[in-house]
This record gives C-alpha cells, sequence and structure tokens, in this order.
C-alpha cells in the first residue's frame, strides 16, 4: 500500500470515528470544567482552568464508592455465574447425543426474540414471590440460568473443537464432565473470555434490573446511582460527566487488557451446523 493511500485510509477512518468519539471528548472536557463555566459554556473545548475537584466532588455528592462496590459486585458473581451455565448448556447441546437437541437448542435461540420488557412484570413476580425483592441477589439470579446469545456463542465454538480430542479423551477414560473440564475448557478460553466481557459491560451498565428490584439505595449499582444523581442534582451536570468518565473507565480498562482473547473468540466462533 502506497502512503497516499495510507492517508486517505487514516482521513477516512478518522472521519468516520469522529461522531461516535466527539460525544466522549465532550464528556472528559466538561468533566474537567469549572462550575461557572460549564453553566455558561457547555460545548467549549478548553477549560479556564483545569478542576480536578469536580472528581473529588463526585464521592462527597453522592456515595460513589457505594455504587461503585455495589457494581463490582454483581459483576464479578454474574461473570462467574453465567460463563459457569452457559458453557455447560452449550456442552450439552454441542458434544452430547440426546433426542430432540435441535428443538432444544431452536427453543432457546427463540429466546431472543423477546424483549425484556416482554417478561419485565413476570419476573418481578418470581423475584418477589421466592423473596429476593431488593436484594442484589435478584440481579445475580438470572445469570445462573444461562443468556440465548452466550449458549449459541460457546455452541459454535465447541463444535470447531476436533473430535479427534474428544475421541482421545474417551478412550483414556474420561466422562462427559472430563471431557468437559479437561478439553474443552482448556480449549475455549477465548470464547469464554468473550462471554465473561460480554457479560461483565451488560451487568455493569444495567439499569432496568436495579430500577424494577431495588428500592434501597445503599444496594444500588453505578449505573442507576448516577440517574438518581441526576433526579436530585440536575444543576450539577459537571459532576455528573465526572462521575460518567468514572463509570466508563473499567469498561475501557477491561477491553484493552482483553482485547485479543475477545477479538479472537469472536473470530473463531463460526456458524457451524
Amino acid at each position: 500500500m502506497t502512503r497516499a493511500k495510507r492517508l486517505l485510509l487514516l482521513l477516512v477512518t478518522v472521519v468516520a470515528v469522529l461522531p461516535f468519539a466527539w460525544p466522549v471528548v465532550l464528556m472528559i472536557v466538561g468533566s474537567l470544567k469549572p462550575a461557572e463555566q460549564f453553566a455558561n459554556d457547555p460545548l467549549g473545548l478548553v477549560p479556564e482552568r483545569i478542576a480536578w475537584s469536580n472528581y473529588q466532588d463526585v464521592f462527597t455528592s453522592m456515595p460513589f464508592a457505594t455504587y461503585f462496590r455495589n457494581s463490582l459486585f454483581l459483576c464479578l458473581v454474574s461473570v462467574v455465574a453465567s460463563t459457569l451455565s452457559c458453557s455447560l448448556v452449550a456442552f450439552g447441546l454441542a458434544r452430547i447425543e440426546w433426542n430432540g437437541r435441535r428443538w432444544v437448542l431452536a427453543s432457546v435461540l427463540l429466546t431472543l426474540l423477546l424483549p425484556w420488557q416482554v417478561t419485565m412484570i413476570p419476573r418481578f413476580v418470581l423475584i418477589s414471590k421466592i423473596g429476593l425483592y431488593n436484594s442484589l441477589w435478584s440481579i445475580i439470579l438470572p445469570a445462573f440460568f444461562g443468556e440465548a446469545f452466550f449458549i449459541f456463542l460457546l455452541r459454535q465454538f465447541f463444535l470447531s473443537v476436533p473430535e479427534a480430542l474428544m475421541d482421545a479423551g474417551r478412550i483414556d477414560g474420561l466422562g462427559y464432565w472430563g471431557l468437559f473440564t479437561r478439553i474443552m475448557l482448556p480449549l475455549s478460553r477465548p470464547a469464554i473470555a468473550t462471554v465473561a466481557l460480554f457479560q461483565f459491560i451488560e451487568t455493569w451498565n444495567n439499569f432496568g434490573g436495579p430500577l424494577l428490584y431495588l428500592s434501597d439505595p445503599q444496594k444500588f449499582p453505578l449505573a442507576y446511582g448516577l440517574e438518581r444523581f441526576v433526579s436530585s442534582y440536575g444543576d450539577q451536570t459537571h459532576l455528573l460527566l465526572a462521575g460518567s468518565v468514572l463509570f466508563s473507565l473499567p469498561l475501557i480498562t477491561l477491553f484493552f487488557l482483553a482485547q485479543r482473547l475477545f477479538i479472537e473468540g469472536i473470530a473463531t466462533a463460526g456458524i457451524k451446523g
């Protein structure tokens, strides 16, 4: 590729990325503006002075540390629960022969057509009946029962593992559990990492669950806690932007740390029947 083509490709990439990056730039710059400048010039790109105190004020104007701790707990437990449950179901659908397997897979995939709002009321009734309302476990519990997209993604990856490895494990006397834990899981780290990353992002950004199931402010995660801050302090937009930057940092850091496994997991989970 010539130098001119590389420059043209770079220019096209910058132009394509700019509409998505511009709100992020405004968020970061706005979080560093003094309150008076933000009120007079919210879209300006040059702060009169760098107001690092905005980030300190976030922790004093709301229980940010509590919200962060709740979000982290929800994410870690949900990631473990989701990867375990989805990988088990995917292994059963991919590597164990039994009657009706394809019908069960089709039923699982059909649930992707149902938006969350359709099952919102039945879920709320169920959570209330089993006594988990206003508990963080009300948000974690669904992760123990699998996610259709994650199950499908892992199933496709499991199908790409050579059958010869499975046969070798059977010759060595491994049962299904041994095949799953000693052969399938070690070979599926990219796909497992992809599911873990998706689950972390989904739980970290979850707003509907806390809105529906939680009423105690000490149990709010960050996504819902920031919204409650807006409701109470709508004029403190510079603090909201600072909180949003802090809210985004774990996701950005996680993606850059896991992007190699993430890309490999998506690329290798090809469509295979």
